[in-house]
């Protein structure tokens, strides 16, 4: 069993090609403050990635430390990395998480459908950045040479879909495997491009005031798809529950969700305050998240629409190479609906 066990997780890591960083010890709530009300207590473990994945939760996540919450407890393991994410979910050593949405598919078909995705929390955070003031539309992209990180993953795949879609096929692409190199590049060198992620977008304009955002990647998609019968929109990160807690502690689950939509509701209205709450848990500096959040596109959808938007753009994905999505498009019990 150990040996399939570890089969499983090399499978599933090596089926992933996505970049994340930094990792903090979890913030565990006090367990000894239980509700008097005689309502089942359910501490629920969640785990959170460094980056927009994780902005939408700073209000729960402080509000948490106070205590009991309808019936839940939270244990937060708010900063980790890709690979720490996908062991603990294998391994059941956490709940729920926020992870990013591709990826949400490949854990579904490795697995044999032991997680199933809540909600989706973040949209597009991709900016197509240029050092210059050349680039008004997609089409001037023609015969341009850009720098982008992300090869073999979702960034490549929203990349191309789009110049495909626009009918542009003499774009050189200069692959990087480091954001900072993108920035790099485009500060060396006048009207140079480069696809940079939020809130990196926004850190390199505060540091290069030459450095600007030419095209919103999200909203070239969003143009798009606006033609189909069923449109999709690019998205970055998703929520996610292992099936088997799901099952044994529905009615927390749903707790959970209802609480998480108040916190991105927070977060929406509250810039300043929501700033403050990410440079405390070391997200991103508080300067950089106060100015980054209007482009994060943090968001909570879930139940048919969030079926009907995630279903789409994992299909976009599929097309491009089924291997970003697992191999085949999720079934419908990848999707919860409560």
């Amino acid at each position: 069993m150990k040996k399939f066990c570890l089969i499983l997780l090399v499978l599933v890591l090596g089926s992933v090609a996505l970049f994340a960083a930094g990792a903090k010890e979890g913030v565990n709530v006090d367990l000894s403050n239980l509700s008097q009300s005689g309502k089942e207590i359910v501490d629920v473990r969640v785990l959170a990635m460094k980056g927009p994945t994780a902005m939408g939760m700073v209000s729960l996540m402080e509000e948490a430390k106070k205590g009991v919450m309808d019936g839940n407890t939270y244990t937060f393991d708010e900063l980790a990395t890709i690979d720490v994410v996908v062991t603990k979910l294998v391994k059941g050593e956490v709940d729920i998480a926020a992870i990013p949405a591709n990826l949400s598919s490949v854990l579904f078909n490795n697995t044999k459908g032991a997680l199933r995705v809540l909600a989706i929390n973040t949209l597009g955070v991709l900016y197509i950045m240029e050092s210059g003031d050349t680039i008004t539309s997609i089409e001037d992209l023609s015969g341009k040479t850009i720098f982008s990180t992300g090869k073999g993953a979702s960034p490549e795949y929203a990349l191309k879909y789009l110049l495909n879609s626009y009918g542009i096929e003499d774009v050189t692409i200069e692959w990087k495997s480091e954001t900072v190199e993108c920035v790099a590049a485009l500060a060396q060198k006048p009207n140079s491009i480069a696809v940079l992620p939020q809130p990196f977008a926004t850190a390199a304009m505060m540091k290069d005031s030459s450095i600007r955002v030419a095209l919103d990647m999200t909203k070239l998609w969003e143009d798009i798809q606006g033609t189909q019968a069923f449109p999709s929109t690019m998205m970055t990160g998703v929520v996610v529950g292992r099936t088997s807690f799901i099952t044994e502690q529905p009615e927390a689950v749903s707790t959970f969700l209802d609480h998480y939509a108040d916190s991105v509701a927070y977060v929406q209205s509250h810039h300043q305050e929501a700033a403050t709450l990410i440079g405390a848990l070391n997200i991103v500096p508080a300067p950089v998240a106060l100015k980054a959040l209007p482009y994060c596109n943090i968001t909570y959808i879930d139940g048919k629409e969030m079926q009907s938007k995630l279903s789409g753009y994992l299909t976009v994905l599929f097309d491009q190479n089924p291997k970003s999505v697992g191999g085949a498009l999720p079934t419908d019990e990848f999707y919860f609906i409560r």
